[in-house]
């Protein structure tokens, strides 16, 4: 017996498991018990406000100092052809979700206040954590703290290394903290939601709104490679054929960082100079953000028409803008992209701590199908830099082996 393997769950599995649970709950829990997980939720939102501004400034300013250091018009190429394609993605997700969702939705309109989680429970204690600066003076200070190091590299050293070991306090807190807690915090949202009956009609609106997403990620993969055949030369079809090792790699891993072996060799096979598929594909594992932006604004969007909450496209263009900032280097934790992320959705969008907690869970359910997307799109980028510098002499080549060696 002792030597069986232990049963390990992931993120995904627990979360399921916690919805299930907090849905089967919520038919029988009494109130003293069901107010005890609303003292926990109360508390731990507290918590999740307070890392937030911490968590831009952790994840943004090393990963700004970092590409700071890879000088050069390549780079400057990728990073605009990364945003571009995540800002493009997240628009498009917007106007396809606020054209087909009200009719999936067909007029369900519940209460701000219910339809993620309402008050029917009460916390018996709060505790009062403010952030130590909001959302926006957090990403200013990213960006000014990041562009010093890159900028003066020497000057710095000691400083970039406090900027890179404060990210990796950061992703330990979410890593041993956030994440472990995250399904007690959305069984609680879901056992509330079950005691005030809006469980039903949010989980068969979202239901719906599954398939129109994952047919969006294939959309947009489609659509970055024909922009990118128009660089390249290359059949679009043929070189999603070929990189669908990593899309599989991805969605069996749900980590970026751990798809770049597969994703770096399968971008060579689509015709990628090695040199130019070793800058920009570790590089935009980290940048490149289109599928993880889809699923957000697509649930926002969502979330939103429920809710029966007002929202425009100039609201959400702003909303991507600054989504495609935010979420930089946040592959390097798990749910990162909506960790983020929960800042902007309040300040921009107006969401409550009970719609962020929806999010998350959302967010977390397709996880692997954003991952994926993400991978799969930084082989277009490839190519499209690949047209303006792939140009080299043999003396300049670099062998495939070597790049693969090298990761």
């Amino acid at each position: 017996m002792k030597n069986l393997p232990k049963l390990r769950i992931g993120l995904l599995g627990r979360v399921i498991i916690a919805i299930a649970a907090g849905i089967a709950a919520g038919h029988f829990f009494p109130m003293w018990a069901s107010r005890c997980f609303a003292t926990f939720g109360s508390i731990f939102s507290e918590l999740l406000g307070f890392i937030i501004p911490l968590l831009i400034v952790g994840f943004v300013a090393p990963a700004i100092a970092d590409i700071g250091r890879k000088a050069g018009a390549m780079l400057g190429v990728t990073v605009l052809i990364a945003y571009a394609f995540t800002f493009g993605s997240g628009m498009l997700a917007y106007f396809t979700a606020s054209s087909v969702f009200p009719h999936l939705i067909g007029g369900t309109v519940l209460p701000a206040a219910s339809a993620a989680g309402g008050a029917s429970a009460l916390p018996y204690f709060t505790i009062s954590a403010p952030p130590l600066m909001g959302v926006m003076s957090a990403l200013v200070l990213a960006f000014v703290l990041g562009f010093g190091c890159a900028m003066l590299p020497e000057t710095t050293a000691t400083f970039k290394k406090l900027l890179g070991d404060f990210r990796e306090v950061i992703q330990l807190i979410i890593g041993r903290l956030i994440v472990p807690l995250l399904p007690v915090y959305i069984f609680g949202i879901f056992l509330d939601m079950t005691a005030a009956g809006t469980v039903g009609p949010v989980l068969m609106t979202f239901t719906k709104i599954i398939a129109v997403i994952f047919v969006l990620h294939v959309a947009v993969l489609v659509l970055q490679y024909c922009v990118a055949s128009l660089f390249s030369g290359k059949n679009p079809l043929r070189s999603l054929w070929t990189m669908l090792p990593a899309y599989a790699t991805a969605l069996g891993t749900q980590s970026s960082a751990a798809t770049i072996p597969v994703t770096l060799e399968r971008t060579i096979k689509t015709g990628v100079s090695p040199d130019v598929a070793g800058f920009t594909v570790p590089l935009c594992a980290t940048i490149h953000m289109s599928g993880s932006t889809l699923k957000i604004v697509s649930c926002a969007v969502a979330l939103m028409l429920v809710q029966g909450m007002a929202f425009d496209a100039v609201t959400f263009a702003g909303f991507v803008a600054m989504l495609g900032i935010t979420i930089v280097a946040a592959p390097g934790v798990p749910g990162g992209a909506i960790m983020a992320s929960l800042g902007v959705l309040t300040s921009i969008l107006g969401f409550s701590e009970a719609d962020n907690a929806m999010m998350i869970a959302l967010y977390i359910a397709m996880d692997s199908f954003g991952t994926a997307c993400n991978i799969t799109g930084d082989g277009a980028i490839a190519q499209i830099v690949n047209r303006f510098f792939g140009r080299r002499s043999v003396a300049d080549d670099i062998d495939e082996e070597e790049v693969l060696q090298g990761l």
